[in-house]
């Protein structure tokens, strides 16, 4: 008798991606929320498709339309209204681009748009509105962005993004790091991504493979910004990266209803330094279209990181930040249009 052949299982973590939630209704449901929040949450889905990993929604309260994890990626009908001074580019990407999904910005180091599909995606994302279908690296097998690269021998490192590119299959991956690698200037590879974070199983033997058997430094920022953000199995995944020889620091957005606590900014530090991930930038949200309603203050800001300061070793305190459209580097806050840059 000749039996049949199953296909082979996928990994567990695409297997998370494709159960993703992309429903309002069903996230509603999963959640126990009210009913009433529908209407609004649909609208604004149909401006910015909803999509949260389930692993990510089991650290939200059930029941609790203001749990902060939930704020980030429930569709609100705040994101209906554009305030005075919001854009759709707000970080000049666009101008900045000098091949399809090849983003040189500043001195050094060039910004790759690997692919346009995110884990999850946070309602308040700066590149909500990016033309990925035109605007992809990838597009042309890596060719165009790798040839520029070679002819710029300035760039020393190439910084994968997105959408985010552990989004990628492993094989994709490696593809893009051996024709990284073979640009003898290249020397750090920097990846940033919310995928280990909202999908852990991402963190894999396959992945942990492919970064460790690169010539390149590999450097992965983590996108966390709220201490319930950590749970222990990204803690876990966070202790293979760091064993594969990934230098881990982090990047949070500041942003209102979330994070905006001294006290909450606190325990992300100290869980971020728990799991060997070191705190990096706090960036000032990006005044994107739909996203107003994260925005904090700026003297609201600088408190907050006081009161961080006076708490944490000065190696726990993030930079303070906001990118300027046209500037050389992140600029601190408060010193927008100052000398003083950071890269």
């Amino acid at each position: 008798m000749i039996h049949g052949t199953s296909a082979p299982r996928q990994a567990p973590w695409r297997e998370e991606l494709a159960r993703a939630i992309t429903n309002p209704q069903d996230l509603l449901a999963t959640l126990g929320l009210p009913a009433t929040l529908l209407p609004a949450a649909e609208r604004a889905h149909a401006l910015f498709p909803l999509r949260v990993p389930r692993p990510y929604l089991a650290r939200i309260t059930p029941g609790d339309p203001d749990d902060p994890l939930l704020r980030q990626i429930l569709p609100l009908a705040a994101e209906e209204h554009v305030a005075a001074g919001d854009l759709r580019d707000p970080v000049g990407d666009l101008a900045a681009q000098v091949a399809p999904g090849v983003l040189h910005k500043y001195q050094g180091r060039v910004l790759l748009t690997a692919t346009g599909a995110c884990a999850v995606h946070c309602r308040y994302c700066f590149r909500r509105h990016f033309p990925y279908a035109e605007a992809n690296a990838a597009r042309d097998d890596w060719r165009s962005a790798v040839t520029y690269i070679a002819e710029n021998p300035s760039v020393r490192e190439v910084i994968l993004s997105g959408g985010d590119p552990l989004t990628l299959a492993d094989d994709k991956l490696v593809v893009v790091i051996r024709r990284l690698e073979a640009v003898d200037h290249v020397q750090t590879l920097r990846l940033h991504s919310r995928v280990p974070v909202v999908v852990p199983s991402r963190v894999d033997n396959g992945l942990l493979a492919v970064l460790h058997k690169t010539r390149l430094a590999v450097v992965l920022v983590l996108h966390i910004n709220h201490p319930r953000e950590i749970d222990q199995d990204v803690a876990s995944a966070c202790g293979r990266l760091r064993a594969a020889g990934v230098t881990l620091l982090n990047q949070s957005v500041l942003l209102a209803g979330v994070n905006d606590e001294a006290d909450v900014l606190v325990g992300l530090s100290e869980r971020l330094f728990a799991a060997g991930v070191l705190p990096y930038y706090m960036h000032m949200l990006d005044r994107v279209q739909g996203a107003a309603h994260f925005a904090v203050a700026e003297d609201v800001a600088l408190g907050l990181m006081r009161a961080v300061r006076d708490r944490l070793p000065g190696y726990l305190v993030p930079r303070l930040v906001r990118e300027v459209a046209g500037a050389p580097a992140k600029i601190p806050v408060p010193e927008v249009g100052g000398s003083l840059c950071y890269g």
